[in-house]
């Protein structure tokens, strides 16, 4: 027996012969890999319509229509709007019971390139709104349908992109497997950024992500003020109207915003504060987000240096993940949350290795709206912090391969963080049995979503539904 005592916090010794790998084995008997093919579609399933009108409950009604419209764009876009009608369906697959910090909506365009404190490029996962603990193998699918999706709109053939799902599923079970073998903290810190491409043997990705690199360095908040800003009456520089997508608002909507900023630096480490205290809030204008938070309410905050630089600062409303309900039916406690976007945030810090130095939260009081009125949790973050990104509808069939297994690397390093490598490798195992039944089930999901996606663009032709397309 052991001489020190056990320690709340950290693990109890293991007994003698006990091995997280031997018990994710066992869960090959319970749940044969061969399983996470099945695809059923449950009677009672909304039409795809009616699901979208119903994710559409609380967002600003006026800018419903651009969400419907970019969802209509493609099947693609259409799977990036509609993580929630997912989840329904992923709630009648079966799980191996073993869960993760997941993203809840881990597709193909939620990963890209943003700047780490010194500036430098680090890629990984960049979304984070549906993150909660769940079933790590919903994050796996919603990747490998993704890209099925991607590549049929990149004009790849169909063996391509199910083999892109199925070299997604290959690397993450590979990377769980190499992480599994780690010391813990050298897996906790795995795949470094110089290394990443060699890991998956992404190659023909290399030109791509240079060239993202070269457009990412470049997008900065002095960059974005140049253009969306322009100097005042008083001296100062505020923001210009550009509509649809940036706006002015009223004074007491921007004060609300900035008055806000109070709480947010309250969820900063100490060490933060006298960065921020040398810039003062000059403008806040409110501006639409990506395709699945279109309709939220979105701000940017314009804060200037004493040389007149610029840090912009997005506030955007954090609502509470679409994911939960049916990750509680699949079996996964959910706990109270008591402010959506500490969930956001926490979770995002969980699952990446490196985050945003400026990421925290805060409740907005006095907007619009009675429920407004009682305060609205935000997730707070620097904008255009050197963000770039890969768009998987633009590559070519070698560079979605490339981009499939790195994509699968990175999501395998973000579950590692809150689950036991050696636990899912256990289940995963050496060869390709699991990959096979990811990628059948994502090219069957993504015939499920292109029909889906017909239904909502038969409903904007007929009318049933507002959509303003091409914002």
């Amino acid at each position: 027996m052991s001489r020190v005592p056990y320690v709340p916090g950290f693990a109890k010794a293991a007994a003698r012969g006990a091995s997280p790998k031997a018990a994710g084995r066992a869960l090959r008997e319970r749940l044969p890999r061969a399983e996470q093919a099945a695809l059923s579609i449950a009677a009672g399933r909304p039409d795809a319509v009616a699901a979208v009108e119903e994710s559409n409950a609380g967002r600003l009604p006026e800018l419903t229509p651009i969400r419907v419209g970019r969802m209509a764009a493609s099947p693609f876009a259409f799977l990036r709007g509609s993580a929630g009608l997912m989840a329904y369906d992923l709630m009648a697959t079966p799980v191996t019971g073993i869960g993760a910090q997941i993203c809840g909506d881990a597709h193909a365009a939620n990963f890209g390139l943003y700047a780490d404190a010194r500036g430098g490029l680090v890629i990984d996962l960049n979304d984070f709104d549906e993150t909660l603990y769940g079933p790590w193998e919903w994050d796996v699918k919603r990747l490998a349908v993704s890209l099925v999706l991607a590549g049929r709109e990149a004009g790849v053939g169909e063996d391509e992109c199910r083999n892109a799902a199925l070299d997604a599923a290959g690397a993450y079970r590979r990377t769980m497997r190499l992480l599994a073998k780690l010391p813990v903290t050298e897996a906790w810190n795995a795949i470094a950024d110089e290394e990443l491409v060699s890991h998956t043997d992404a190659r023909d990705l290399l030109g791509t992500l240079e060239r993202v690199s070269a457009k990412a360095r470049k997008n900065t908040s002095a960059r974005f003020a140049a253009r969306a800003t322009e100097q005042g009456l008083d001296g100062g520089r505020r923001f210009v109207d550009a509509p649809p997508v940036l706006r002015r608002i009223p004074d007491a909507e921007a004060a609300a915003v900035a008055s806000s900023l109070a709480g947010y630096l309250e969820t900063l480490p100490e060490d933060r504060l006298p960065l921020l205290a040398r810039y003062a809030v000059h403008d806040v204008a409110f501006r639409v987000v990506g395709t699945g938070s279109v309709g939220t309410r979105s701000y940017v905050v314009l804060l200037l240096d004493h040389r007149g630089e610029p840090l912009v600062l997005q506030v955007k409303e954090a609502r509470g993940s679409v994911l939960a309900p049916f990750v509680e039916k699949a079996g996964f406690a959910v706990p109270s949350v008591a402010h959506e976007g500490r969930r956001v945030v926490l979770g995002q810090r969980q699952m990446q290795v490196v985050s945003d130095v400026l990421l925290g939260w805060t409740t907005v009081h006095g907007l619009a709206g009675s429920e407004a009125r009682e305060g609205l949790p935000f997730q707070v973050r620097q904008f255009r912090n050197r963000k770039g990104s890969v768009d998987p509808a633009q590559l070519t069939g070698e560079q979605m391969d490339d981009y499939a297994r790195m994509t699968g690397a990175l999501l395998a390093r973000a579950h590692a963080h809150s689950a036991d490598p050696r636990l899912v490798a256990g289940y995963c195992g050496k060869r390709g049995e699991l990959d096979e039944a990811f990628a059948a089930f994502a090219v069957a999901y993504a015939d499920r979503t292109e029909a889906d996606h017909a239904d909502l663009v038969a409903a904007v032709k007929s009318g049933r539904i507002a959509a303003e397309m091409g914002v």
